[in-house]
């Protein structure tokens, strides 16, 4: 690959990345709680690139472009899971934020391993994103020359571009709900991620039946 290609490939991730989604709305939702639970939402969010890109080496992302029933399958999957997590999100704003040095305390927030699953989960889940590799991915291999190898370096490109975007927001968002300090613009922000999810979700499923 050459350093313009690589270039553009770079170029094109970091669109993907800055692209509002699910993944940057999880992001923000997680990080109103502490900013180790948002990392760790993106983190999960991240590796799923990877995830996509071992799909597209092996050739079984293909079946989602080939195959009408299997793409609608996925979307469908995927669009149910965040309406679960918008709800989730929605009830856990109506029980009362807690202090901050209860959202502090380890036993409090949301567990690491649940964001980081939530953010894995739902790139897992996304179609989308297997297309942009099964669609771009393959314009940056050499022609005749292209190995599993190849496409999972791609892979931990975008990985790292959607880490880095996704892990500046977290910080921003945690620093500016630290600066605010007022539990019911938290409480608000908490309840319209929730909401976006829960919409971006209903969308995701009904399209699929269009």
């Amino acid at each position: 690959m050459t350093l313009s290609s690589l270039a553009a490939f770079v170029g094109l991730c970091l669109i993907l990345a800055l692209t509002p989604g699910p993944d940057s709305f999880l992001v923000l939702r997680y990080s109103l709680s502490n900013v180790k639970a948002g990392l760790s939402a993106g983190l999960g969010s991240s590796l799923g690139s990877i995830f996509w890109a071992g799909l597209v080496g092996i050739g079984l992302a293909a079946l989602l472009e080939q195959s009408a029933e299997a793409y609608r399958v996925v979307k469908i999957i995927g669009g149910l899971y965040l309406i679960y997590l918008g709800i989730s999100a929605f009830i856990h704003s109506r029980r009362g934020q807690p202090t901050r040095h209860e959202q502090d305390a380890p036993e409090n927030g949301p567990k690491l391993r649940s964001s980081f699953f939530a953010g894995l989960v739902s790139c897992m889940l996304n179609p989308k994103v297997g297309l942009f590799f099964l669609a771009v991915v393959p314009q940056f291999l050499p022609p005749g020359e292209a190995s599993f190898g190849q496409t999972m370096i791609l892979g931990v490109i975008d990985f790292a571009i959607s880490m880095l975007y996704l892990g500046v927001l977290s910080l921003v968002a945690t620093k500016a709900v630290l600066w605010l300090k007022k539990p019911s613009v938290t409480k608000a922000l908490e309840r319209t991620s929730a909401a976006i999810l829960t919409a971006l979700g209903l969308g995701t499923a009904v399209s699929a039946n269009s």
